[in-house]
């Protein structure tokens, strides 16, 4: 009986209606939004966690790449060509002069060069004893140009010394010269390639660095110059005998000045521009002072003769020695290590 009036008193349940009316849209829509809010913060969890976990892995793998880098370079001390690109992307030291830094890529470009004309020109077999103590010598000496070069750089930047296109294409235009004229750019620099294994924008950048170091030498020889201009007053006093000029100077001077005959010369001679000033005088006439383009330091030449393609001079050589004796003394360190090796002649 209990039953019967239990289900008498229960009242009925009104089914919710699944249609979507205009009363009932909003309800419907808080109810959809409702359920897709259960992913959306799960989603957001995600993504903060993917780009937490990229930023690790992005710094993971630098990390392994700088070491890896680093144990190529500085310990394997890998000399390829994957490398050596690598060193010229990212300006890696080598070592530091009196604090600059000496650039890995000009270290690599010059021993790259010696190694390639050993291989190419010298056909020297780097895997044998022979061939490995003649490629630690290489090294050695590639450290040593690379000190000299980043020497003149610093020095350079303190004196607002510098070298300009207009220099650097008129030395360019000079090595090109040849007895039989001027040698095409194309040509040469395929020479270059040939010999060297230096592209034409490598050549260039090597070609500058001695000429910043040519002009830093004849900037801080001061002894060198006034030697120079002792030289000058003897010969415009009138003594044009320079195996004279030399001796007399020889007696007083702090730098020694050095008498020398090439004897009969192509006037196109790469001989730093003597041949050039010379082939400019009158027979036994004495040039003022030529700076040479080799960067060895200051000549006065005498024309002794000359024909059409030819020319015969004497000469007074005034050496610069600053700077080499200041790169000797200068504070260097090196981040590899090289071999000392003593050169030996075969």
């Amino acid at each position: 009986m209990k039953k019967l009036l239990n289900k008498i008193r229960r009242k009925p349940q009104v089914e919710e209606s699944t249609r979507i009316t205009t009363e009932t849209i909003a309800e419907h829509r808080e109810r959809v939004l409702a359920g897709g809010r259960r992913f959306k913060y799960p989603v957001q969890y995600a993504r903060h966690r993917l780009v937490f976990n990229a930023v690790i892995i992005g710094v993971a793998v630098l990390v392994l790449l700088v070491a890896l880098i680093g144990q190529q370079l500085y310990f394997a001390q890998n000399t390829s060509d994957f490398f050596y690109r690598v060193t010229k992307v990212i300006p890696l030291p080598v070592g530091s002069v009196e604090g600059q830094p000496i650039r890995y890529s000009d270290y690599l470009m010059k021993y790259r060069s010696s190694i390639h004309y050993l291989e190419e020109k010298e056909q020297v077999n780097l895997s044998t004893e022979d061939g490995k103590r003649q490629s630690d010598f290489v090294k050695q000496q590639a450290m040593q140009d690379a000190i000299a070069d980043t020497y003149a750089i610093k020095i350079a930047k303190e004196q607002n010394i510098t070298v300009s296109d207009v220099e650097l294409e008129t030395f360019l235009k000079l090595q090109r010269n040849s007895s039989d004229g001027v040698v095409s750019e194309t040509t040469y620099d395929a020479v270059i390639l040939d010999y060297y294994g230096w592209s034409p924008e490598e050549y260039r950048h090597a070609m500058k660095n001695k000429l910043l170091r040519q002009k830093v030498g004849y900037a801080i020889d001061t002894t060198a110059k006034t030697t120079s201009e002792s030289v000058s007053k003897l010969i415009k006093a009138g003594t044009t005998d320079l195996k004279v000029v030399a001796d007399t100077t020889n007696t007083n001077a702090s730098t020694q000045v050095t008498y020398g005959a090439l004897g009969w010369v192509p006037r196109t001679n790469q001989d730093g521009g003597l041949a050039a000033a010379a082939a400019a005088l009158e027979k036994g006439a004495v040039s003022t002072v030529v700076k040479s383009t080799s960067g060895d330091g200051y000549y006065f030449v005498r024309l002794i003769d000359s024909n059409e393609n030819e020319v015969n001079y004497d000469y007074v050589h005034i050496p610069l020695t600053k700077f080499a004796k200041q790169v000797t003394d200068a504070q260097a360190s090196k981040y590899i290590t090289i071999a000392d090796v003593t050169a030996t002649n075969e």
